[in-house]
């Protein structure tokens, strides 16, 4: 970077700050002296990685979440489809034709605000702020901005759904009312605890049901309307141990509704095509929880009931975290850790017991 000061025909002073790659920024005053104020401070600015390029600033938000959108393509397609859902609902119609340098935290506070009165979902509002947030990240370190004024915004409480649980013998009862094509889905879905695109993008070769042991390295991700085979949620593969009886219900699902092929999907619909949420839920779920009287029960519940047979079955937490595939085992124990309340008066109880048997005679 190079700096001069040069006297303008007028008697005015010039301040001159060419920056590499970026060009010559421009100042004229009255003083000399405020000149090298002027020349001093942009110094400083640029040693503290706070300087910005004021014409890089008046970039509108609309066009700069378009290009770094554009810089997401390495994200799942489910990922993709909801930052370009939440830019074009909620992001744009509020920032689009402002420039970056006109976006200030009171102003986002005053969106946020906007859209708890529409009556958007908590849940919502957190997702819609942190993809601003993201963006507005983004614009600091290409030095459009000096900080991100989403920072610190106020935001509702998300409250989350409860979990809900079925005991084994209701497992059993939702398998026996359920067409015999999806009873080993059931199964799977309640003993395997795994997610339902990961259950249906299962192929034949990632069973071994010798070892009784399922391997999860892909998931079938359905983004409006489209199938698109991803990796899994945390994007790691693992390998899950299933019960006998679960090993045997696939092997006679194979048997009766696979075509053999390897690389085959394990379940799909009587036509043999990819099993979609939507048509699953209304052709096949819904009608099961009438039958067995569970209604606003989700397939994704049967995740839930698998993390509580787990823990009924004294499961440690890593394994139940290794199990379901969750990032982090504050994951598991956040969501099911009341699960362990029951088990704490046991516990204290065992204590009890080693204590007095080390000091019996």
């Amino acid at each position: 970077m190079s700096k001069w000061i040069t006297k303008t025909p007028n008697g005015r002073w010039k301040a001159r700050l060419a920056i590499p790659g970026r060009g010559t920024r421009n100042r004229t005053f009255d003083r000399k002296i405020d000149a090298q104020k002027w020349l001093r401070n942009e110094q400083s600015n640029l040693d503290r990685a706070a300087w910005t390029d004021p014409r890089l600033a008046r970039t509108s938000f609309d066009e700069w979440a378009t290009e770094w959108l554009e810089t997401r393509r390495h994200l799942k397609p489910k990922t993709f489809a909801g930052y370009e859902s939440l830019l074009r609902v909620h992001l744009l119609p509020r920032f689009g034709n402002m420039p970056l340098s006109g976006i200030d935290p009171y102003v986002v506070e005053a969106w946020v605000i906007e859209l708890t009165d529409s009556g958007l979902s908590p849940s919502r509002i957190r997702q819609a702020h942190q993809l601003l947030s993201m963006i507005l990240k983004a614009a600091v370190r290409a030095r459009r901005l000096t900080s991100n004024p989403a920072v610190g915004t106020p935001l509702p409480r998300a409250t989350r759904r409860p979990p809900r649980f079925l005991t084994a013998d209701e497992v059993d009862a939702l398998a026996s009312v359920v067409p015999e094509r999806y009873e080993a889905l059931i199964l799977v879905l309640a003993y395997g605890g795994i997610r339902w695109a990961e259950a249906v993008g299962l192929k034949l070769g990632r069973l071994n049901l010798l070892r009784r042991r399922i391997e999860i390295t892909e998931t079938l991700s359905e983004v409006n309307g489209k199938l698109y085979v991803v990796p899994p949620k945390t994007w790691e593969s693992r390998t899950i141990a299933i019960p006998p009886f679960v090993a045997e219900a696939l092997g006679g699902h194979i048997a009766r509704f696979a075509d053999g092929d390897p690389n085959g999907l394990v379940f799909t619909t009587d036509a043999g095509t990819p099993l979609r949420s939507a048509n699953f839920r209304r052709k096949v779920w819904l009608r099961a929880m009438a039958e067995i009287s569970q209604d606003g029960l989700r397939p994704h519940d049967l995740r839930h009931t698998c993390a509580s047979l787990l823990i009924a079955a004294d499961a440690h937490p890593r394994h139940i975290k290794e199990h379901l595939g969750h990032a982090s085992i504050r994951v598991t124990m956040d969501v099911y850790g009341h699960l362990y309340e029951d088990s704490r008066d046991e516990i204290a109880q065992r204590l009890e017991t080693n204590r007095r048997a080390r000091s019996s005679p």
